[in-house]
């Protein structure tokens, strides 16, 4: 069992708006430069000369189907990937490959050329993460700065030396560490899950503030959702995998017009309600946004990118099929939806480098589950039983992505988890908790036990089962 630290966890660290295909290899990476570049505004930009990065274990043996080269560089180019135009990253990269030169912080011209400075040490790893990264930086004085860094999962990094804590070190009114504490919390209180949350986010800010944030990063799946089911092609990364959430969408609203987003729901809402109809959407709504993810456009992590589909398409069932076109319902799902996914944060690990598969996908549609149960008048209790259900049956779940890109099997795997997480808060409401004989704190624990067991090959290495059994040769840029 794993030594729980008491994390100060916010909706805002679970869910983060960022760029894909990767939380752990892609955004973490982009966070850990400009964390680093904080570190060089300090020393004073203009006094450096040279910057180069080191890439161990997972980040170096699928750094470039995840982007984590690009990544990197952008982040040193003090970019924000909440904000930067996903149009420009090809562009950009393409321009600094070319001058070989950054403008580091945006500011401070340097010599950078991206296949010589940054290093993919395949056959290294270091102890404390499988995901690590060091930056080195040379002075004009002559002296060198090295920090290292490690991507832990969902966005998350921690510098070496520090403590795997989150950035908000605050005291909640309610400190949840395990489902048991949350639980315990819900039954003193008389508060649903996401009542509880909202109290602890008070913490970091007010009422108005939390909704405001939390209705953006809806407005954000809700776009890439919209985008993912109108842009046809081929995806990036040399594997040829056709986008199918553009012709799925094409051939349920057949003959229907529309112009945005409400109006393309009005179309939805009123095709019906039977299994088929319900179940090709669902499988749309998070085909269209993995597919976006691994097209490097913007998503919303949800624990992860690599699971970034889950949890916006059972909101969006939960829109369409449940009548649940409401905002505060909306926001009460997503403030559910971070505290499960906290809990397995701090019970286990959101990173598929440590844990396979069921550490993204089978986080999120916990997670789902949970909140799709809430929203749908369940109890606290039928709420944890629906994340233990979805969890249970994702345990052991590799991650083995052909060509190291974020694409075979990891988007198809985003319609699995959507409907298993519905599947699995159907099973909770007409259930009685009470005669459960497994608990969400024993199925994080077992995840955590099969992630420790787990053979190293099926943590995101690309080295194992469906990675070997496609023969190709992606582009090494």
């Amino acid at each position: 069992m794993r030594s729980l630290k008491q994390e100060s966890i916010s909706v805002f660290d679970i869910f983060k708006i960022g760029i894909g295909p990767s939380s752990s290899h892609t955004l973490g990476p982009w966070r850990a430069a400009l964390r680093f570049l904080g570190t060089l505004n300090n020393l004073g930009l203009e006094n450096v000369i040279n910057v180069k990065v080191m890439l161990y274990g997972s980040l170096a043996k699928t750094g470039i189907g995840h982007g984590t080269n690009v990544a990197v560089v952008l982040g040193l180019c003090g970019e924000d990937p909440v904000t930067f135009d996903v149009n420009e990253v090809s562009p950009r990269m393409a321009q600094i490959t070319a001058s070989e030169k950054m403008l580091l912080g945006g500011s401070a011209e340097v010599a950078f050329t991206p296949d010589k400075d940054i290093i993919f040490l395949y056959d290294e790893s270091l102890p404390y993460h499988p995901n690590a990264l060091t930056f080195l930086c040379t002075l004009r004085n002559g002296n060198q700065i090295a920090e290292t860094w490690y991507s832990i999962g969902g966005g998350f990094v921690v510098k070496e030396g520090e403590e795997d804590l989150a950035d908000n070190h605050v005291q909640l009114p309610y400190p949840i560490e395990k489902a048991g504490y949350l639980l315990a919390a819900c039954e003193q209180t008389g508060m649903d899950i996401s009542s509880l949350v909202m109290e602890n986010e008070k913490t970091w800010r007010n009422e108005a503030d939390v909704k405001e944030g939390v209705w953006q990063i809806w407005e954000t799946m809700r776009d890439c959702i919209f985008r993912g089911c109108h842009i046809g092609g081929v995806l990036p990364g040399g594997l040829n995998v056709t986008r199918r959430a553009f012709e799925l969408n094409k051939s349920l609203t057949a003959g229907k017009t529309y112009r945005d987003f409400n109006e393309w729901l009005y179309v939805i809402m009123s095709g019906g309600q039977s299994f088929k109809s319900t179940l090709d959407w669902v499988s749309c709504f998070a085909l269209a946004v993995n597919e976006e993810n691994a097209s490097f456009s913007r998503v919303v992590t949800a624990p992860t990118n690599g699971a970034a589909g889950v949890v916006p398409a059972v909101l969006l069932y939960f829109i369409a099929f449940c009548q649940g076109n409401d905002k505060e319902r909306i926001i009460r799902f997503l403030l559910t939806a971070s505290e499960i996914g906290s809990i397995f944060k701090k019970g286990a690990t959101l990173s598929a480098a440590m844990g396979g598969c069921q550490a993204e996908i089978g986080v999120s549609s916990s997670m789902a589950a949970a909140a799709l149960t809430e929203a749908m008048g369940g109890t606290p209790q039928q709420c944890l039983m629906a994340a233990e259900i979805a969890m249970e049956h994702h345990l052991g779940l590799t991650c083995d992505p052909i060509g190291g890109l974020v694409q075979v099997p990891c988007i198809e795997r985003n319609t699995m988890g959507a409907i298993k997480a519905i599947t699995a808060s159907q099973l909770a409401l007409q259930s009685n908790p009470e005669k459960a004989r497994v608990s969400l704190d024993d199925v994080v624990n077992t995840m955590w036990e099969t992630a420790l067991d787990m053979d190293h090959k099926y943590k995101e290495t690309a080295e194992g089962g469906l990675a070997l059994q496609l023969p190709i040769s992606l582009p090494e840029c």
